[in-house]
């Protein structure tokens, strides 16, 4: 009978049982499933040792460089970005295939949405969590009765600065706010106040809004840097699988299924 968490061997090169247990609290699973962690973390470090062995075949020796300020890799990360860098050519970017990307929808394509709308801030109370949801649930309950009122709440219940001014916000556009607000605006009727307040992390609001102006369509040559650089990064990412898809094809690795997908 096979062990519950057996060792994983590749090329003859031994990854513990132990410290694939470490590795798979940085792989997620549905709850009540662990062993998908752990098989997760089984693949991710038999394919770091499969690019680890294929840099050393290759006689290359780390040098690491800087990644952020003050976080400077590892050898064995500097050996795979090196591998990677040698072994990975990705197909050309076709810049053809882009336009007729964009033409399928340029709507896609918009300067940012601009919003004139006005909020009443709730903030939580971690001594009492559910005190807020109440508070504004019963202001969105008051407003669907008598809108009018909306100012006159700002003014009484919301913590923003903006209760001075009724809750008004002024223009904002898109990226100006957290995405939560910005989602509820973008799926609200002009005119209309939330039927239910929209939590952030500063709090619980009730959102009117005012006004909005759809963003004009981009141009293609305005996006084309954009679609380009996605397009490039997809297709490294793809010619990596390939690279590792074939490593593992040549490999003899025990203890866990390897697959690039």
């Amino acid at each position: 009978m096979e062990p519950l968490l057996p060792d994983v061997t590749v090329n003859g090169t031994r990854i513990s049982a132990e410290r694939i247990a470490a590795e798979a609290q940085n792989h997620p699973a549905p709850k009540g499933k662990p062993g998908q962690a752990w098989k997760s973390a089984a693949r991710a470090l038999a394919m770091r040792e499969l690019l680890l062995q294929a840099a050393r075949e290759r006689g290359l020796m780390p040098e690491p460089v800087e990644i952020a300020p003050g976080q400077v890799e590892t050898p064995d990360e500097a050996l795979v970005r090196q591998l990677l860098d040698a072994a990975v050519t990705p197909r050309p970017v076709e810049e053809g295939k882009l336009r007729a990307h964009y033409d399928a929808d340029p709507g896609r394509y918009r300067a940012p949405c601009l919003y004139e709308a006005a909020h009443i801030l709730i903030p939580v109370d971690p001594a009492a969590p559910d005190q807020a949801f109440e508070t504004a649930q019963a202001l969105c309950a008051e407003l669907a009765r008598d809108p009018a009122r909306f100012a006159a709440l700002a003014r009484q219940h919301s913590a923003c600065s903006s209760r001075e001014n009724g809750g008004l916000l002024g223009q904002v556009a898109s990226g100006d706010t957290v995405p939560e607000f910005e989602a509820a605006l973008s799926a609200m009727r002009v005119g209309a106040v939330t039927e239910d307040p929209v939590r952030t992390r500063y709090g619980f609001h009730v959102i009117r809004l005012d006004a909005r102006a759809e963003g004009a369509v981009l141009p293609f040559e305005a996006v084309l840097p954009r679609l380009r650089e996605a397009a490039e990064k997809a297709a490294w990412l793809q010619a990596a699988r390939d690279f590792g898809v074939a490593l593992a094809a040549e490999a003899s690795v025990t203890g866990v299924r390897l697959a690039v997908v």
